[in-house]
């Protein structure tokens, strides 16, 4: 749920098909990458979601696009889940332009519970990541960490 794409991930793994890969960023800031044409190469190939947001995107947007996750995810039946958790898609980030509230944060942290739950023996890793308004991490982390205790 970072702003930015998680390129580090995708670009080493692209053609790993045993890594699935989900990405809703900010699109146009950096790096710059993560291009919804780009779902994996060889045998990865259809492996690999990128959906690159449009600046402004709030919470209705996210509803929309994460629908897209929660399938891919569940086509994939993932055998471990690492979320992670940038706070800086958060409105009033300074640094980025996504309008999601802490609501967002918990939709995608009881969805993914329940997949892991469904498909991974319950094994669900939530990092921390970008943010940069301090207000906005605590509340990110305080509805996942909620999310996840409830779930």
């Amino acid at each position: 749920m970072d702003a930015h794409h998680g390129d580090g991930v995708f670009y080493d793994f692209e053609s790993h098909p045993g890594l699935i890969f989900a990405d809703m960023h900010q699109q146009h800031i950096y790096p710059g990458t993560g291009d919804a044409h780009e779902i994996g190469v060889g045998a990865a190939a259809g492996v690999k979601l990128n959906l690159p947001m449009r600046a402004g995107s709030n919470d209705a947007d996210f509803d929309r696009a994460w629908g897209r996750v929660v399938e891919h995810l569940r086509a994939h039946k993932p055998e471990f889940i690492i979320l992670q958790c940038g706070a800086d898609s958060i409105a009033g980030d300074p640094l980025t332009h996504m309008q999601y509230s802490p609501a967002s944060y918990t939709k995608a942290a009881l969805d993914l519970a329940a997949i892991a739950r469904e498909f991974a023996g319950g094994r669900l890793l939530a990092l921390g990541g970008g943010g940069y308004n301090l207000s906005n991490i605590a509340a990110g982390w305080n509805n996942v960490v909620h999310a996840l205790v409830e779930a």
